[in-house]
C-alpha cells in the first residue's frame, strides 16, 4: 500500500499504533509509566475543564486504559476533587503500569459497580470481570458508584478492543449511558473498534474524547464518530521518527493546495472541459447545477449532454455559459442510441460526469452503462448513473480511465448487492470493498464522508457540514468533481479536494444566508469560489491564512 499524500493526517489504527507505543519504550527508552501520565494529566485537564466541581467517577478497566483512568484519580484527588474510583475487576487482577498506578492511588480504594467494596466480595465470580454468562447481567447492573457524578471517566476499553463488550464491562457501559453525566472517554469511547469505527453492541457516548498521539480512524468514522463528542489529541512524549504506517488520513487543508490554478497563458481549452450526460423529464434541475458547479470549481468550459426533449428547457434555465447538445431520447429520457453523440462530444477530452437527474428508465440504464464502458475519458458517476451499475460494480473495473463514484449509503447497498443498514455499519470495510471490486475512487457520503483508492488507502472528510443536508449537493460535488478530474488532477486527489471544497462551500453559504437550515444547493455553488479564496498558501508553508 502507498504511503499517504502530505495533505493527509495519518489516523494509525490499533496495530499500527501498538507499534508505536512499542518503539517509543522499546527502542527509545520513554518509560510506559511516563506515558501514562501525560495521557492521564491530559484527561484530567479536560475533565477539569468539563466539569470544574463536584464528584468525579472514574470507571476502569483491567488494561493499560484502565492505568489511564488511575492516573487522572490520583492527579484529582491531588488537587482536591472527590473521586470515587470503580474498578470492573478485583484490584488485585491489575498488572504491569496499571498496577503501579492502583498502588500509588491515594485514598479510598477502587470499588465495584455498584458501590461496595471490593474486599466484601466473596464469590470468586464477582472478582472475574465479566465471567459470568449474559444473563447475570441484571442482577449486577446496580450502578450506585456512578450515581450522581458530575463527570465520569471512562477508562475501561483501550484501542484493542474489538467486538462486543460483555459481563461487567458491558454492565459499566450501560451504567455510565444511563448517569445522564457528561462523559470523557480515554483514548476512545468503550465499546468503539478504534481502526473503523464498528460499533457492535454497547458503546460509551462520550461529550469529549481524550486520544493519545494521533486520533484513532474510528474517532472520525461513523457510527464511532457520534461517540467521540469533541475530540482532544494530546501529545504524551513519544519522540519525533515514529514508524509510519497509516492507510486512513484525515484530510488537511493542505490539499488545497494541490488545487489547479489558471496562468496568464491558461485558455478554456486549458482549463478543462466537463462533459455533464444526465436530465430527464421531471429531473432537469440535477445536470444544471452540476454543470455549474463545473464552472465555479475551475472548469474551463461545460457542455450538456441531455434528452433531445429538454434540451430548450435546461438551455433556457441554465447560466447561458452551459452548452448544451440534444441527444436521442424517449419519454424524456435517454436511451442507448445516444450514447454514440455522447462519445463524439467526449472526444474533446476532459472529464465526464454521468448521472445527474438521469433518472431510471431502462433505457436511460442501457445508455449510462454504455457510455460508462465505452467513454475514454476521466469519470465522475453519480445518482442514477450508480443505479444502473447496481449488482455490476464489477463491469467498471475494466475502464481505462480514471473513475471516482459518488454514492451515500443507499446507493452503495444497491451496487454491493447489500442492505444500507450493513453499509452504515461498516462503512470503512464496505468503501474499500467497492474501491476494490471497481478498481475506482470511492466517496462514500455523509458527515464522515471516505474516499477510497482501490489500493487501500482512505481519506475522511472531517464533516460537520450540516448545510449541505439538502437536496442537489451530491450533484454539485459530483461536478465540482468533475471540474478537478479535467484539469488534470489524480483521481483520489480529486475526490479529496473536491470533497473538501465543497463542504467550505457549505459553510461559506451557511455564513451567507444566516443558518445551515436556510443553504439551498445553489447557494453552495455560489459560495465555491468564496470558499477557494479562503485559504490562501505561502509557498514555503502548508499553514492556510485567511483572507477573507
Amino acid at each position: 500500500m502507498s504511503s499517504l499524500p502530505r495533505w493527509l493526517l495519518p489516523l494509525p489504527d490499533a496495530e499500527t499504533m501498538r507499534g508505536i507505543d512499542r518503539w517509543a519504550i522499546e527502542e527509545r527508552g520513554v518509560s510506559g509509566l511516563d506515558l501514562m501520565e501525560r495521557a492521564g494529566e491530559g484527561v484530567a485537564r479536560v475533565v477539569e475543564r468539563l466539569a470544574p466541581d463536584g464528584q468525579v467517577a472514574v470507571v476502569c478497566g483491567k488494561g493499560n486504559n484502565g492505568g489511564d483512568g488511575l492516573v487522572v484519580a490520583r492527579l484529582l484527588r491531588e488537587r482536591g476533587r472527590p473521586v470515587v474510583v470503580v474498578c470492573v475487576v478485583a484490584p488485585g487482577e491489575l498488572v504491569g503500569d496499571a498496577k503501579a498506578n492502583l498502588d500509588r492511588l491515594p485514598g479510598a480504594p477502587p470499588v465495584r459497580l455498584d458501590g461496595t467494596a471490593w474486599e466484601d466480595a466473596s464469590a470468586e465470580g464477582d472478582r472475574s470481570g465479566g465471567a459470568q454468562p449474559e444473563g447475570a447481567r441484571s442482577a449486577r447492573a446496580g450502578a450506585g458508584a456512578v450515581t450522581g457524578a458530575a463527570v465520569i471517566v471512562d477508562a475501561l476499553l483501550g484501542t484493542g478492543f474489538r467486538g462486543e463488550p460483555h459481563g461487567a464491562v458491558a454492565d459499566a457501559i450501560d451504567a455510565i449511558d444511563g448517569a445522564g453525566a457528561p462523559v470523557v472517554s480515554v483514548d476512545v469511547p468503550s465499546g468503539v473498534d478504534a481502526s473503523t469505527g464498528v460499533v457492535s453492541g454497547t458503546a460509551v457516548r462520550a461529550a469529549a474524547t481524550v486520544t493519545f498521539h494521533a486520533a484513532k480512524p474510528g474517532l472520525w468514522i461513523r457510527p464511532g464518530k457520534a461517540h467521540a463528542g469533541e475530540l482532544q489529541t494530546i501529545d504524551i512524549g513519544i519522540p519525533r521518527g515514529a514508524p509510519a504506517g497509516a492507510s486512513i488520513g484525515l484530510i488537511e487543508h493542505g490539499v488545497l493546495g494541490e488545487l489547479p490554478r489558471r496562468a496568464p497563458s491558461s485558455t478554456k481549452f486549458s482549463s478543462g472541459h466537463v462533459l455533464v450526460a444526465g436530465g430527464s423529464r421531471g429531473l432537469t434541475g440535477a445536470p444544471r447545477m452540476a454543470a455549474e458547479a463545473s464552472m465555479r470549481a475551475g472548469a474551463g468550459y461545460v457542455t450538456g449532454c441531455v434528452p433531445a426533449c429538454l434540451q430548450d428547457v435546461i438551455a433556457a434555465s441554465a447560466t447561458p455559459e452551459l452548452m448544451t447538445r440534444g441527444l436521442p431520447d424517449e419519454h424524456g429520457a435517454h436511451t442507448l442510441e445516444g450514447v454514440a453523440e455522447a462519445l463524439e462530444a467526449s472526444a474533446r477530452g476532459g472529464a465526464l460526469a454521468l448521472g445527474p437527474g438521469l433518472g431510471r428508465r431502462e433505457g436511460a440504464f442501457a445508455f449510462a452503462r454504455a457510455l460508462a464502458a465505452q467513454a475514454s475519458v476521466a469519470m465522475v458517476l453519480d445518482a442514477d448513473g450508480l443505479n444502473a451499475h447496481a449488482g455490476r460494480l464489477g463491469d467498471l473495473a475494466a475502464r481505462d480511465a480514471p473513475t471516482v463514484l459518488t454514492p451515500h449509503a443507499g446507493e452503495l447497498a444497491r451496487l454491493l448487492e447489500l442492505d444500507s443498514g450493513e453499509i452504515e455499519r461498516e462503512r470503512l470495510r464496505h468503501v474499500r470493498a467497492a474501491a476494490e471490486r471497481a478498481g475506482a475512487v470511492v466517496v462514500l457520503k455523509g458527515d464522515d464522508t471516505l474516499i477510497a483508492e482501490p489500493a487501500g488507502a482512505v481519506a475522511v472528510s472531517r464533516g460537520a457540514t450540516p448545510a449541505l443536508a439538502t437536496a442537489g449537493t451530491g450533484d454539485v460535488l459530483t461536478g465540482v468533481i468533475a471540474a478537478l478530474l479535467a484539469q488534470g488532477l489524480d483521481a483520489f486527489t480529486a475526490a479529496a479536494a473536491g470533497v473538501w471544497l465543497h463542504a467550505h462551500a457549505g459553510r461559506e453559504a451557511a455564513r451567507r444566508v444566516g443558518s445551515a437550515e436556510g443553504v439551498i444547493a445553489t447557494d453552495v455553488i455560489a459560495a465555491l469560489p468564496a470558499a477557494r479564496r479562503h485559504m490562501v498558501f505561502d509557498e514555503d508553508s502548508d499553514e492556510p491564512d485567511e483572507d477573507g
